[in-house]
């Protein structure tokens, strides 16, 4: 017994140190650890304060920021290509709200030189005119700035043998609704402005156009949907013969098609 023990522990160990002798050989150097390249960032211009939509730019308003380089868009304003844009942009008017540390991009941004908001965004050669709305006429409070819309006059005049006759006519096609009274954007989730006035955007002559029919009788206007709502969707300068082609004769309630007068 004791010699099959003896051989027993004998081959134990034997095998204990081949194993140890195997551990050790598979043994790798462990890779030497390198420190990671620093991040190379850019200052960028951002709002240091929520800036709400047609608010004028104050100095505390924005604030020089560490940004990503690799994800700096060429749009951002930048301290090494405008070191002097903080203080360049004071008194800008903001076109589009900004959120606290949102990059400042100059495309959203006006510089009035003291005019007012409205004058600041109207584009060139455009005219901002307003006209008296209600719920009836102005699509039940549901336009909002800018939707676009289509202006709609109708009139009556007298017909042959002293008959009155109601003549209703597109005199502008998807226009930009710039304010409902004077609000210019939708606040507080608001879905709904019922306001007495809307201001829209139209070309001088739509603009007299506009004014004089006025006079004639009375204005809707009619909410176009977003798929219709782009600036290209609709020709807004038609010639009047040609919108004269659209107009809805209405006689002793039976409608019929006509041409405008």
């Amino acid at each position: 017994m004791k010699a099959a023990r003896i051989v027993v522990l004998g081959i134990a160990i034997v095998a204990g140190i081949g194993a140890a002798l195997l551990a050790g050989g598979s043994d790798e150097p462990e890779p030497a650890v390198t420190d990671a390249a620093p991040l190379k960032t850019v200052e960028v211009l951002v709002a240091a304060s929520d800036i709400q939509m047609g608010g004028v730019i104050r100095a505390e308003d924005v604030r020089w920021q560490a940004w990503p380089e690799e994800a700096a868009s060429p749009h951002f304003v930048t301290k090494s290509g405008a070191p002097t844009a903080a203080q360049d942009n004071v008194g800008a008017i903001a076109r589009s709200p900004f959120v606290v540390g949102e990059p400042i991009r100059p495309d959203k941004l006006i510089k009035g030189s003291g005019s007012g908001y409205m004058a600041a965004i109207l584009p060139a050669g455009m005219r901002a005119i307003s006209v008296e709305i209600s719920p009836e006429t102005g699509a039940g409070g549901f336009i909002l700035p800018n939707d676009r819309v289509d202006v709609i006059l109708t009139r009556r005049v007298q017909g042959a043998g002293g008959r009155d006759e109601t003549y209703s006519e597109t005199i502008a096609a998807n226009i930009r609704v710039l304010a409902i009274d004077q609000a210019v954007e939708d606040k507080d989730g608001q879905k709904v402005v019922v306001g007495k006035t809307a201001t829209l955007e139209l070309t001088p002559s739509q603009s007299e156009q506009l004014a004089l029919s006025r006079q004639l009788g009375t204005i809707a206007l009619a909410l176009r949907s977003l798929i219709d709502s782009s600036p290209n969707a609709a020709d807004t300068s038609l010639d009047p013969a040609e919108k004269r082609g659209r107009v809805t004769v209405v006689r002793f309630g039976v409608s019929s098609q006509g041409a405008a007068r």
